[in-house]
């Protein structure tokens, strides 16, 4: 690297930045790729994200929320010991802290549905986090949106409902401290702005 010109650089620069516009495309993509990841679950790793995804919109989540809970599992495939964390790192340039946090938090407080059923898991892994401005968020994260979509018979939004929203995120202007927003907490549900969408 420390051989290159100015003007190779620049040329650099030029294509990655034209290769950053199609990220949406490419996270879609790995979002229908979790169709062939974990078996033994009712339900695939695509399917659970797009329930989880269905759940916050009718709920009246906003577009951070629904975004990350689309992408919150993507890390499946290529990091399954620490998923929860692949996927935060996607999403935070381009969400609310309050979400990035709970998606890279979130497989600590899934424990406590079956820690105390696997042998060498902690049931109150969550319990480490407690005090954190974002814990209750997460606790309604994995309480209405996580662990309860593997339910095969839940009538879910296609994929490709929720395709320009994520393209949307995608291209807003990476670490805005307007998105950001650290401390800023959102609600995870809106009976208001719940009524007024349509299925």
């Amino acid at each position: 690297m420390k051989d290159g010109t100015k003007e190779e650089y620049e040329f650099l620069t030029a294509h990655e930045i034209d290769h950053t516009k199609h990220t949406a495309d490419r996270l879609l993509q790995a979002l229908v790729d979790l169709d062939e990841s974990l078996s033994g679950y009712q339900i695939t790793r695509l399917g659970h994200s797009v329930q989880s995804a269905t759940r916050a919109y009718r709920d009246g989540a906003d577009i951070d929320w629904i975004v990350s809970a689309l992408l919150h599992d993507i890390g499946d495939i290529y990091a399954p010991y620490n998923h929860d964390e692949y996927a935060a790192t996607i999403l935070k340039p381009f969400v609310r802290e309050q979400c990035s946090w709970v998606v890279q938090t979130h497989g600590d407080f899934q424990m406590l549905y079956y820690g105390h059923h696997l042998e060498g898991f902690d049931q109150n892994k969550r319990e480490r986090h407690r005090g954190h401005a974002y814990f209750e968020d997460n606790e309604v994260f994995c309480e209405r949106w996580d662990q309860a979509s593997f339910d095969p018979k839940y009538k879910d939004l296609p994929l490709e409902f929720f395709a320009p929203m994520v393209r949307e995120v995608f291209d807003r202007t990476p670490y805005d401290p307007d998105v950001i927003r650290p401390g800023a907490r959102e609600p995870l549900q809106n009976a208001e702005v719940a009524a007024a969408r349509p299925e």
